[in-house]
């Protein structure tokens, strides 16, 4: 029995040690495993790290360049810079930028596409390489880690979003010495610094925007200083006299957030502010610390941005607009014929010598300055772009529909009213938009500035308000200054800034009292003078968009009406009428790919 039990104890005493020795080899095998995959996984994760640093670095060279041709962009409003990139292709990238990010991060990005969409369209896609430059000689090596983007941009000229205001000044927007009856505004308001009531509280019934900016000199906070007065939509809506937007009404407009409301939102009025279908909505006060409703409750923290303003600059453009333009418009929205179809831009007067209109214009150009003055019975006669060279002098009726564009000053000398205006009143938008889509519109855009009033008789007021130091220097684009602007400086004709080319006692011999002007403004420099001079206050129906305004009113009270028909309905959409107003530099970020690299 025992050598039995000796027997069977052996083969146990075996079957331990190479249950020890698998567990030995086992262990060792997991921890070669575990190191393996510790290994494995580490270089996974340096990998990541490596991928995720170059598309940063991809990424910041994409930015860099994209901003430096839209300020190129943004300042020249042209595309001449971007001919000779037609020629850039993946093979041939042109404009070619590099940066070293520091740790070892280096980008390289250039332009290697373009697309030639229209006149005032151009896509350019760009190209950016980021990667790890890891022997540090500033090259990409084969084997470094990189990461390729491409990101194709849209660069246009369109419709400015300066002409969705009644009021925009480019400097500081400034309204002193009014109160609820004074200063009636049935639009909306901005200003590219701060915007300040002062010595009243007038009534906006439309939103109000202030931006911070740190070109001016001083720097703008960007802040509205006070929340002014508004009417409710019904009251609006009783005392309407036709001229302005419509307030809010659901039975004709829908309900919020409805197909119907989308499409007439963003062309009335609305008092109370709000969030629909995730996008602002009615009356705001909107400045560097948010947008808010009149109340105060906070819709959007996010800071208002500085919008830029189209540059007449370089007048030749306009000319060549004027020269080829031809009206494409066959019919108008209700189906009836435009009898303008096919005709260029011109603008004739009544000539009482001759009995007859005369055509001023020769292929849309006036070469040098005119004098344009209509009677109700006579007004004067425009249709589509035309460009002075010189100053546009005018007053009384218009009828017709486009812009006159003036190479210097256009003076306002007295009240200017269309023949056959809009009215706004109704209770079918859609029938409100066919009647007023033939009335009369009228655009002036000055490449100087847009003067009301007689000249001869300019004193104190409003020159204090046209020189420094209430007009500001501020600093372009690239950080130059430009100085204030000075009314009483001589320019290359040898005449003031703010006077005519016409004589002082000519223009003394036409002026009357302003008491209304149909019409959209513009100008590259200042906007004003004395209006309302012989009582009775004074109307705009339309816009005034400057960089400095310089209004002076000598009656009460000043109203101004937003013209909405020059508005687009929300994104995606042109306006009612289009007359050839100034364009503004506009980028539109399209198609944007990961090429090769990056995380994932």
């Amino acid at each position: 029995m025992r050598k039995r039990f000796d027997d069977v104890k052996k083969p146990q005493r075996g079957t331990a040690l190479i249950t020890s020795l698998l567990v030995l080899f086992m262990s060792f095998g997991l921890g070669t495993a575990l190191v393996e995959l510790t290994t494995s996984g580490l270089r996974h994760v340096v990998r990541e790290e490596q991928a995720v640093r170059s598309l940063y670095a991809a990424e910041a060279g994409l930015e860099y360049k994209k901003m430096q041709v839209w300020k190129l962009f943004k300042v020249e409003q042209k595309f001449d810079s971007f001919v000779l990139w037609e020629l850039a292709s993946p093979t041939n990238p042109m404009e070619t930028v590099g940066g070293d990010l520091g740790g070892g991060l280096r980008y390289s990005c250039g332009i290697v596409g373009q697309r030639v969409n229209s006149n005032f369209s151009r896509e350019l896609t760009f190209r950016s390489v980021g990667w790890v430059d890891q022997d540090n000689d500033g090259q990409l090596d084969d084997g470094e880690p990189r990461t390729v983007l491409e990101h194709t941009i849209e660069f246009t000229l369109d419709r400015s979003g300066v002409f969705d205001y009644a009021y925009f000044a480019n400097n500081y927007g400034w309204m002193y010495g009014f109160g609820a009856n004074d200063l009636i505004v049935n639009g909306d308001m901005r200003a590219n610094g701060n915007f300040d009531f002062s010595g009243g509280t007038p009534t906006i019934n439309g939103s109000v925007y202030a931006t911070a900016n740190n070109k001016l000199i001083p720097p703008a906070a960007g802040y509205v200083n006070i929340t002014p007065t508004q009417w409710s939509n019904s009251y609006y809506n009783s005392v309407n006299t036709g001229r302005a937007r419509q307030a809010y009404d659901a039975t004709i407009h829908g309900a919020k957030g409805s197909e119907t409301y989308e499409q007439w939102r963003d062309i009335i009025y609305d008092q109370n502010g709000s969030i629909v279908n995730g996008r602002v909505s009615g009356a705001v006060v909107a400045d560097a610390r948010g947008t808010r409703t009149y109340s105060g409750t906070v819709l959007d923290p996010t800071p208002t941005q500085e919008l830029p303003m189209p540059d007449l600059d370089d007048i030749s453009r306009y000319i060549t607009l004027s020269q080829t333009y031809v009206d494409q418009k066959q019919t108008f929205a209700d189906g009836t014929p435009n009898p303008d179809y096919g005709q260029g831009a011109y603008v004739e007067v009544w000539n009482n010598s001759l009995n007859r209109y005369v055509r001023l214009s020769t292929n849309g150009v006036v070469n040098g300055s005119g004098v344009l003055i209509g009677t109700s019975t006579r007004p004067i006669r425009i249709h589509g772009p035309v460009t002075f060279t010189g100053d546009v002098v005018i007053k009384g009726y218009v009828e017709g529909q486009g812009t006159l564009y003036a190479g210097r000053n256009v003076h306002i000398v007295g009240s200017v009213r269309y023949k056959n205006p809009p009215d706004f009143r109704g209770t079918n938008p859609t029938t409100i938009e066919q009647q007023n889509e033939k009335k009369d519109i009228l655009g002036l855009a000055a490449r100087g500035s847009v003067i009301m009033g007689n000249v001869k008789k300019f004193g104190y007021y409003p020159l204090h308000y046209m020189t420094p130091p209430f007009t500001k220097p501020r600093y372009d684009e690239y950080g130059n200054l430009i100085p204030a602007y000075d009314a009483t400086q001589t320019d290359s004709y040898g005449r003031k800034r703010y006077q005519s080319l016409y004589s002082d006692s000519y223009i003394d011999s036409i002026s009357e009292n302003i008491n209304q002007i149909d019409a959209i403004l513009y100008t590259n420099f200042v906007g004003g003078g004395n209006i309302g001079t012989g009582g009775g206050g004074c109307t705009i129906n339309g816009s005034i968009i400057c960089k400095d305004e310089a209004m002076v009113l000598y009656s009460l009270p000043l109203r101004l009406n937003y013209d909405n028909r020059i508005r687009d309905k929300g994104p995606g959409t042109r306006p009612l009428i289009d007359i050839d107003l100034p364009r503004a530099p506009k980028m539109v970020p399209k198609l944007w790919q990961v090429l090769s690299g990056g995380a994932g």
